[in-house]
């Protein structure tokens, strides 16, 4: 019966779901005395689809009339103990099979003009079914001419039927059935709940009352201990300073690899600032330091104090502040603080430690004197603590534990340069004054936030261009012939390097030379030059391109590009310059301002030269100087050399000669001569403090 041949059930009851069937026995006494041994019956079906129904009547198994009925409707009632199914048919067309019993049969009385003129409608069907069975069990067929015609014959006021229904469905389709509630006694059952409310009421009352008089028996005066201020001392100065090295760290996601090769240390006592350009890996390689669980593949080596420290006991020393600041609006700043400190300090610290504890980190961070304001929130009606008073309480958060190491994710993100100094402030003074490690990533900081960086490591595309000491950093790109220009913010510049040099050019093409002093070049209007008073070695690179600019001036010159300001610009200023035996560049002199754009526009072809590639074909000319073709095959990046440089750099060596002298170091101390002998922890146990989180996860976001 079904389309598939399984997966059906027999659903009985009379009400149709999708089509219906029912076989009936006609129970009229007189007419089943009057048919004597020939059994009438009847069939009756519905399909919901279309709203018909069809009713069949049956003698001695041959059928004698049948009729069409339909805009049909049905429904169910469902009461306690009884269920009625009426169907409701508009209209209904009979017709008779000639020569059965009732229609001109031998011995039979013919009523098929009966059926064709008088049947008309309505006609409808019902079935009563009640709980464990009674007289009023069964259907009946009623039609008003048809009733009229049983009646007139054989004195019932309709057809009775007993019936038996059926229809086949999937288990999902049978309409689900909810027994009905039987009326309780509703005061009743109040007055017995409102009774055990008062009883349970009055035991907790009494309770309470014995356990007071007990107190009040045994009061005494509670002496404060003296030992809690070393408790709280403890937490800041009794841990084992923690420096983190890492080697060789890569991260792979659905086949693409996000970060290579990534090597360097962060030092107690110091802070590491992590930067890039958007896109360069910044937050992925802190959540990998920081041991957060990634849905790629994590490959290289981490070490704390020279030793492999497993998760659990890693994570119970960290602290992570994400760059969002979830904290419940409602709650003032010491509350939400507090609760931080409950919920991750020890059990058997005293809580008056506890919340000295909570006190000494608002001081710290300078946000002691908002401790009772509502953290607030945008939506709130009443307004709540700063953006950067926010960022200062997610830190206190993770500061009441006391981390030996303290991971945050851009946490300037959102503040103003007055608010963004104060934070850094604050993490520089925490891991100078209490030995700690911090390590933060950190978009476009100002100079003076640049200042007090430790250590630096500057990202592109996932890889390194920089990774050591900052004040080692300017020195080092001044070696490689990338010169931040004077008045320039170096944090500015290396970020806008690492954008500026992805761009493709020829390994032939020449490097700006700073080798030649160039004091008879005139000098380009200031409004292309980064600073206009800063001395530059860029014109330098004029003498070169003058003899060439000579030699081709007699050759027809096709398809020239058009540069615009910005190109000028970033050629001047992105462009890696030779640097042999040069120690201070020569200034040029700066001419009249409405003069220098001509001289702009005679030396185009000297600022950028494009290199010419044998049997290459000639390029095309370009509307919008802003878009240019596609990197043809063959060219680098000056992003490529930069990175080449540094990992061939004495930086980049002493950095993985201090990682291999500190596992080295903390071999021998451990008594292991065997290098794959120390997989664990170590001979070191790291003392800290279990982190709420998600189950899964290895940190919260915030407190």
């Amino acid at each position: 019966m079904m389309p598939e041949g399984e997966g059906g059930v027999c659903y009985k009851e009379p009400l149709v779901v999708k089509e219906n069937y029912q076989i009936c026995d006609v129970t009229n006494r007189k007419i089943l005395d009057q048919l004597k041994e020939k059994k009438p019956q009847v069939t009756f079906s519905c399909t919901a689809k279309d709203h018909t129904c069809n009713f069949q009547f049956w003698v001695d198994q041959k059928e004698s009339f049948y009729c069409s009925l339909d805009t049909c409707e049905w429904a169910t009632e469902v009461e306690y103990g009884k269920n009625t199914t009426n169907y409701e048919c508009e209209h209904i067309k009979c017709r008779c099979i000639p020569g059965r019993m009732l229609c001109g049969e031998d011995g039979s009385i013919d009523i098929g003009e009966f059926l064709e003129q008088d049947i008309k409608g309505p006609a409808s069907f019902s079935t009563i079914s009640t709980q464990g069975g009674s007289d009023q069990d069964g259907s009946t067929f009623q039609e008003p001419a048809m009733n009229n015609l049983i009646k007139s014959v054989f004195g019932d006021k309709s057809i009775f039927l007993q019936c038996r229904a059926g229809e086949c469905l999937y288990k999902t389709d049978v309409p689900g059935y909810k027994v009905p509630v039987k009326t309780i006694n509703t005061p009743l059952i109040a007055g017995v709940i409102a009774g055990c409310g008062l009883f349970i009421v009055a035991v907790i009352l009494f309770i309470w009352y014995l356990s007071r008089r007990s107190a009040y028996r045994n009061y005494a005066a509670i002496q404060l201990s003296d030992d809690s201020d070393d408790e709280n001392g403890k937490l800041m100065a009794d841990h084992k300073p923690a420096a983190l090295q890492f080697d060789n760290v890569s991260y792979y996601l659905n086949g693409r690899q996000i970060l290579s090769g990534i090597r360097g240390i962060a030092r107690p006592g110091q802070v590491t600032a992590i930067m890039g350009a958007s896109g360069a890996g910044k937050t992925t390689f802190l959540d990998i330091l920081a041991r957060k669980n990634k849905r790629g593949t994590v490959q290289g080596e981490f070490y704390v104090n020279g030793e492999k420290v497993d998760d659990n006991e890693y994570r119970s020393v960290v602290g992570f502040v994400d760059q969002e600041d979830t904290m419940l609006p409602t709650l003032t700043v010491h509350e939400t603080i507090l609760t931080s400190a409950l919920l991750r300090l020890p059990r058997d610290m005293s809580n008056v430690v506890k919340e000295q504890r909570v006190f000494e980190v608002e001081k710290q961070l300078g946000i002691y004197h908002i401790k009772d304001q509502i953290i607030g929130s945008e939506e709130g009606k009443g307004r709540g603590i700063s953006g950067g008073e926010k960022k200062r309480v997610s830190i206190a958060c993770e500061l009441v534990t006391s981390p030996s190491i303290l991971f945050l994710d851009e946490p300037t993100s959102g503040l103003d340069a007055f608010n963004a100094f104060n934070v850094i402030e604050c993490l520089v003074n925490l891991a100078r004054t209490y030995n700690r490690t911090v390590i933060f990533t950190i978009h476009q900081p100002r100079s003076n936030i640049v200042a007090l960086f430790d250590q630096l490591i500057l990202l592109a595309k996932g890889r390194t261009v920089y990774s050591g000491s900052f004040m080692g950093c300017q020195p080092y790109f001044d070696h490689i012939g990338y010169t931040c220009p004077l008045g320039f913010n170096i944090a500015d510049y290396l970020v806008d390097l690492t954008m500026h040099a992805s761009t493709a050019r020829s390994p032939e093409e020449p490097l700006l030379n700073a080798d030649a002093q160039a004091d008879h070049f005139r000098t380009p209007s200031s409004s292309l030059r980064a600073v206009k008073s800063v001395a530059s070695a860029s014109n330098a690179s004029f003498e070169n391109s003058t003899t060439e600019s000579a030699q081709d001036s007699t050759a027809p010159r096709k398809h020239i590009r058009r540069q615009s300001l910005r190109q000028r610009q970033e050629r001047q200023l992105y462009t890696r310059k030779k640097t042999s035996g040069v120690d201070s560049p020569s200034t040029p002199r700066t001419d009249d301002e409405d003069n220098a754009m001509g001289s702009l526009n005679d030396s185009t072809q000297q600022w950028l030269r494009l290199s010419r590639q044998q049997n290459s074909a000639p390029s095309q000319t370009v509307e919008d100087p802003d878009h240019l073709p596609p990197i043809a095959s063959g060219y680098i990046t000056d992003l490529d050399v930069i990175i080449s440089s540094y990992a061939s750099s004495d930086v980049a060596a002493s950095i993985r000669d201090e990682i291999a002298s500190a596992v080295e170091s903390a071999r021998q101390a451990n008594g292991s001569a065997d290098p794959t002998a120390q997989q664990g922890s170590g001979g070191v146990h790291m003392v800290g403090y279990t982190r709420v989180s998600k189950i899964g996860w290895g940190f919260s976001s915030s407190c």
